[in-house]
């Protein structure tokens, strides 16, 4: 057993570890290596630290040869980004490892010479500890009363959950891919995480009333410190893409479909904004959820348990996501076809409505755009885009069916990839004191966002195309709300 908690470290530090300054290079010392937010790492951890346990025990089997098999086929899957990431590797010829290890070890140093050494070692021993995952039925149940008590329960909650999430936030961010990790935007939002982790750490323990709306003014200005993270973390992956677009002898397009070649290249990138945005979504959530508890709107009236409608209606939602859409139609062609919903005007169920609201947004959008391009020079009026919505036991399910001519086989899988639709991005003018877009439209993040958005609740997004005549998109919301937050 002891032999295999040996191997298990070593397998940790050749596959993802920092050692910070100073603290030495021994790798059964957990607390001085750094655990790095990426894939599996977490596992990893635990790993470690259930060998160790059994190890002091010494009643427990040695690994299993499928077990060792498993072990060694991750192993092998780190390398090419030993040091730096827990991704896939990329094609050949294209990472050099040990460039890789030294660039994570200038990271880590850059990040102590930045800030205080104990600041740092606090950081990463943050990383070691699981993230904790809420559901819908949990916030419900919790702020049907918002008391004080449930107030103050909820405050110390997140003073000890919050800076467990930077923590990965900021690891991960030290350890991207294809040098993203170098860029001004990753490196400012980075900078953010660390602030809000400073600042939640040097926060006393939420005992009193007075306490707690203390330290809920406290994570709204972090709130509104993190507003720009989506747009910043989007204009540094769009650099990375145009110079690796130069690089390989090719400049970007320009129009829609710029940087398509380059959009496959990147699986690693794909996999690490899938996990960042998510984990963005669950903080404001979380966020969100308290600071809505503790300052009750009475605009948004009886039926809100924070940010939750208990009694949503999807059709209303649906209703406001069309007219928005479609006064930005009209803005841009002139005129804008016709929406058809169906639905029961008297379902309800619990939700939350700003998340609904963006992701048919979106989809409404995309639906009046495909259409009104495939009329634009037509003698005949564009056919209606239709909107149903279906109550099922699990799921409410929400279809949007357009004629807007439809997606190439070939190219639907690319309508999940960020940066799709843009080369000539406005991103590119962007800096952190320039304010985002709360919606990217336009900038090829409003679909992968709105899965993202979809699958927070436990529901999922899925678009079915017909090339030659048009696309269904269809929504599916978990109504249980049984479902825990899917971290990374």
């Amino acid at each position: 057993m002891r032999r295999a908690a040996t191997a298990l470290r070593r397998h940790a530090a050749s596959s993802a570890r920092w050692e910070i300054p100073g603290a030495g290079g021994d790798a059964s010392n957990h607390r001085a290596v750094v655990a790095l937010d990426v894939p599996r790492a977490s596992s990893c951890a635990r790993w470690i630290r259930a060998a160790s346990a059994r190890c002091a025990t010494d009643d427990a089997p040695s690994p299993s040869s499928s077990a060792r098999a498993q072990q060694q086929q991750q192993q092998q899957q780190r390398r090419g980004y030993a040091a730096a990431t827990d991704a896939t590797p990329a094609p050949a010829g294209k990472v050099d490892p040990s460039s890789a290890a030294a660039a994570s070890r200038r990271a880590m140093s850059a990040l102590a010479d930045k800030y205080d050494r104990t600041l740092v070692e606090n950081i990463y021993r943050s990383s070691f500890k699981n993230q904790t995952g809420v559901s819908l039925k949990y916030m419900l149940d919790f702020g049907s009363q918002p008391i004080h008590r449930q107030l103050m329960v909820s405050a110390q909650f997140l003073h000890k959950e919050l800076p467990v999430r930077f923590a990965h936030r900021v690891a991960e961010l030290e350890n991207l891919p294809l040098g993203l990790s170098s860029k001004a935007q990753v490196q400012t939002v980075r900078d953010w995480y660390v602030e809000s982790y400073d600042e939640l750490l040097k926060f006393p323990t939420v005992k009193t009333n007075e306490d707690e709306e203390k330290f809920t003014e406290l994570i709204k200005r972090i709130m509104e410190r993190h507003a720009n993270v989506v747009p910043m973390i989007a204009r540094g992956v769009l650099e990375l893409k145009m110079e690796m677009a130069e690089k390989g002898g090719t400049r970007p397009g320009t129009g829609k479909k710029g940087l398509v070649a380059q959009i496959n290249d990147l699986p690693e990138i794909q996999q690490f904004l899938d996990g960042f945005y998510m984990s963005r979504i669950g903080i404001r959530m979380l966020i969100g959820q308290h600071v809505a508890l503790h300052e009750k709107d009475d605009t948004r009236g009886e039926d809100y348990i924070g940010l939750i409608h208990t009694k949503m209606s999807p059709l209303r939602v649906a209703r406001d996501a069309i007219d928005d859409a479609r006064s930005i139609c009209m803005r841009q062609y002139g005129d804008a076809p016709e929406v058809e919903v169906f639905g029961d005007e008297s379902f309800t169920f619990a939700y939350e409505p700003g998340h609904l609201h963006q992701m048919l947004f979106e989809l409404v959008k995309n639906s009046l755009r495909a259409v009104s391009d495939k009329y634009a020079d037509s003698d005949d009026d564009p056919p209606p885009i239709r909107l149903v919505i279906a109550e099922g036991a699990e799921d409410v399910t929400i279809k949007i069916s357009d004629e807007g001519g439809g997606i190439r086989r070939s190219g639907l899988q690319r309508i999940w990839t960020y940066l799709y639709t843009t080369a000539d991005s406005p991103l590119l003018e962007m800096d952190e004191h320039t304010p985002g877009p709360v919606v990217l439209a336009g900038y090829g993040y409003g679909l992968p966002l709105s899965r993202l958005y979809a699958r927070y609740f436990g529901g999922d997004l899925q678009v079915i195309s017909m090339d030659g005549y048009g696309t269904d998109a269809y929504l599916h919301l978990n109504r249980l709300g049984n479902v825990q937050e899917p971290l990374p």
